[in-house]
């Protein structure tokens, strides 16, 4: 897999669940064939949104998997390694290789706070011993470590380190980083909520939480931004931010789980440390996400 391939919208995916913590199988299978029959361009499990903490190791490698063999080829597969130590993340990269995963996409080391230099190395190692390429995945505001745009530079030039996930608030680092990457680097927006700037201003695609639930509607305001059309993104988009403050509400991924039986995936359970999100929001966002799917259905 090259960048080239990185395009689109990418649905960061839950991960449904059984009661004894292990992964609910035809749910699983459900939510995947709902997204790929809906023309998303990749999926990407085992996020943040897909509790990749607090899941078994061999369950995180079973729902990559999953996800593969339900795919079946048609779009990338493309687990997250979000272990903060390099020998526990490079062995995550295998196990999901071996499960068939197209490519990983590995968190900034964290709490250990490194250097940029630190940042560098990791990312540069990681890639020399990775079966399969990579994408960046920074979140400062989850990992308390930022990537500077100059190391994000030298790290896009690497042959192994296809892209990344933007999850940097910060529009100028945005614009800086876009300005000073490879050719052969795809930058993807990570952040719902800037999603059609963060295209606008060059992103080739996004990892995009909510397009677990509302697929057409994300690839039409990509297409939209993608093609010039900002003001009509933007005002597809401003129809979101009701659903998007909700499903933010708490922490991501309780409130989008407890209203996923509208398309059908009846996994509500979350992982500890997280608890069901409280009664009058998954009351408020379940109105919000069915008037979502009804305007949906006009893309169709």
């Amino acid at each position: 897999m090259n960048a080239s391939r990185l395009r689109g919208i990418f649905p960061a995916i839950p991960t449904p669940v059984q009661a004894d913590d292990t992964i609910d199988v035809p749910a699983t299978r459900t939510l995947v064939t709902h997204l790929v029959q809906r023309g998303v361009d990749g999926l990407v499990p085992l996020g943040g949104t897909g509790e990749y903490g607090a899941l078994a190791r061999e369950e995180r490698v079973r729902m990559a998997g999953i996800c593969v063999e339900t795919v079946a080829g048609r779009v990338p597969v493309v687990p997250g390694v979000l272990d903060p130590g390099f020998h526990d993340a490079l062995q995550a990269g295998k196990a999901f290789a071996g499960a068939g995963a197209d490519a990983l996409m590995v968190v900034t080391p964290y709490y250990t706070n490194p250097t940029q230099l630190g940042v560098r190395d990791y990312f540069m190692r990681y890639a020399d011993e990775s079966p399969l390429p990579i994408m960046i995945y920074e979140i400062p505001y989850r990992t308390r470590v930022a990537i500077t745009p100059a190391v994000l530079h030298e790290l896009s030039r690497h042959e192994r380190i296809i892209g990344m996930k933007a999850c940097n608030t910060d529009m100028y680092h945005f614009l800086e980083v876009v300005a000073g990457v490879s050719d052969a680097f795809a930058v993807f927006s990570g952040e719902d909520t800037l999603f059609p700037l963060h295209v606008a201003a060059g992103a080739k695609g996004g990892v995009v939480v909510t397009a677990s639930v509302l697929p057409r509607t994300w690839r039409a305001i990509h297409d939209l931004a993608s093609t010039g059309q900002l003001d009509q993104a933007l005002a597809l988009h401003r129809r979101l931010m009701p659903l998007m403050n909700l499903a933010f509400a708490e922490t991501n991924p309780g409130p989008l789980k407890s209203v996923m039986d509208l398309i059908g995936v009846d996994a509500p359970r979350v992982l500890a440390p997280l608890v069901p999100p409280a009664a009058d929001l998954q009351a408020r966002l379940r109105v919000h996400l069915a008037q979502c799917l009804e305007a949906e259905a006009a893309l169709a």
